[in-house]
């Protein structure tokens, strides 16, 4: 699945991919000056390395299952959830399957 930026106005199909998750890609899917939203595909076992991001973001679940690890604890996101992290709040992911989040980043730009 090949992941074009979108432009304003842009319809964006984020439907689950099914049994080609395991061949799909992470890709930034619009950038703009205070946001950006992108698709992340992790395999099942794949970690992201703790990390926080230059703003306050949201991860909705869209397919597989992922661990959330924050300060607060560690929780398990499946389709259909979504979790709110504060601005630079730390936190890592881990696939328990094959997962893809979507990422809704509001950038903190001076």
């Amino acid at each position: 699945m090949a992941i074009t930026r979108a432009a304003a106005g842009d319809l964006l199909d984020i439907s689950p991919v099914g049994p080609s998750l395991a061949q799909s890609e992470s890709g930034l899917l619009i950038r703009a000056e205070h946001l950006e939203v992108f698709r992340l595909v992790l395999p099942a076992g794949k970690r992201t390395p703790g990390h926080s991001a230059a703003g306050a973001i949201t991860i909705q679940c869209l397919e597989g299952r992922v661990e959330l690890e924050t300060e607060a604890g560690t929780q398990v996101m499946s389709p259909g959830t979504l979790v709110y992290l504060a601005d630079a709040q730390p936190h890592a992911v881990e696939a328990l399957e094959d997962a893809a989040l979507l990422i809704t980043v509001l950038l903190r730009r001076a």
